[in-house]
């Protein structure tokens, strides 16, 4: 019978083994060649400043494509989507290397689980031989998993919006930034959407945090018309809608320097706010042209660990109107919450004033 292929990469100090190297995970296009499972390991590695300072020391989910990327194929969600060709693997896989560590972190639901916590450049690299396109690191760091150290800010663009729309928001978004002291960073989402964010003090919980991205995107409507933080669709409307929930227990964003998948593999990629005001697409992100950016250019997020701000500032904007908005489906029914119904179908007899559907 003859032996399986494989390959080594250098990662580190540590040589990792690829199984199945030649594996296509991402077709040719128009603009790119294909990508073998191999060049996902190499590009890992060959990102590791950039890729390390997002995650390391953080507990981090894996997005797992063990077949590649191909039209059509879809990435599971819950357990409704047993026969999706992709998944998210929130414990350590089997078979896990010795040098890999891990760190215990808490659901929602009160369920705990050992997650992958990456601590050198060869974990991401095994993690690319288990078919990780891209990464999903908690904003917490290892020594303290239930105070986020940072803030996200999810510029997410709607129908009827482009690219253009989000930079133009992620401006505003800047200033106001600015004028709270804060000192943000973005990032392309690898998609149509713009990632910006803050290195805090880690001194509040989640629920805090949250609340402050809420409070940072009603700021932000106040600003620019075309902002929403309306949780339900049909209401968003041609907009970019800040999506607060990112900075929930359990919600994660793919991290800086991680594929997506999507046809020509693109990469989540940091920006200068200058080269982000001036970005006419991101498309030009990829893993053939970000290594050499890297090399060249250096990290544009490489002063993102100097400064920890306060978030008082937005907890002050919370209190001003301390209105709670829906929580992600799979959380737990939370206090204060709105009814989890789209207005259009809301019937108001079936609800009670905290949100809790009146049985019949």
């Amino acid at each position: 019978m003859a032996k399986a292929s494989e390959a080594y990469v250098r990662a580190g100090e540590r040589e990792v083994r690829v199984s199945s190297p030649e594996r296509v995970i991402y077709e040719a296009t128009d603009s790119t060649p294909e990508v073998t499972k191999l060049m996902v390991a190499e590009y890992f590695a060959s990102v590791e400043d950039g890729l390390m300072r997002a995650l390391r020391d953080r507990p981090t989910a894996l997005e797992r494509w063990t077949s590649g990327v191909r039209p059509g194929m879809r990435l599971a969600t819950g357990p409704q989507d047993r026969n999706a060709d992709a998944f998210y693997q929130k414990r350590v896989p089997k078979g896990a290397p010795d040098y890999l560590e891990s760190v215990e972190i808490t659901f929602p639901s009160g369920r705990t689980a050992e997650e992958i916590c990456p601590t050198e450049i060869a974990v991401p690299v095994w993690c690319a031989h288990m078919g990780t396109l891209t990464f999903h690191p908690w904003p917490v760091r290892r020594d303290d998993v239930d105070h986020p150290d940072e803030l996200r800010i999810d510029l997410d663009p709607q129908p009827g919006t482009d690219f253009a729309d989000v930079v133009r928001v992620a401006g505003v978004a800047r200033e106001l930034l600015d004028d709270l002291g804060m000192t943000g960073f973005a990032k392309t989402s690898g998609n149509r959407g713009v990632h910006v964010y803050v290195r805090i003090e880690p001194r509040w919980d989640f629920a805090a945090v949250r609340h402050a991205a809420i409070a940072f995107g009603r700021e932000l409507e106040k600003r620019d018309d075309g902002v929403t933080t309306a949780w339900w669709k049909e209401e968003r409307g041609e907009r970019i809608f800040v999506d607060y929930n990112q900075n929930t227990r359990d919600r994660t964003i793919a991290s800086a320097y991680s594929l997506r998948p999507i046809p020509g593999a693109p990469v989540s990629t940091p920006v200068t706010w200058d080269e982000l005001a001036a970005l006419a697409s991101p498309r030009d992100f990829t893993l053939f042209t970000v290594p050499e950016r890297l090399a060249s250019n250096g990290d544009p997020w490489a002063a993102i660990d100097d400064v920890h701000h306060s978030l008082q500032p937005l907890l002050d904007l919370w209190e001003e109107h301390p209105v709670e908005l829906n929580f992600p489906p799979d959380h737990p029914k939370m206090p204060g919450e709105p009814p989890r119904v789209q207005p259009s179908k809301k019937v108001e007899s079936h609800w009670d004033a905290e949100g809790n559907r009146i049985a019949d």
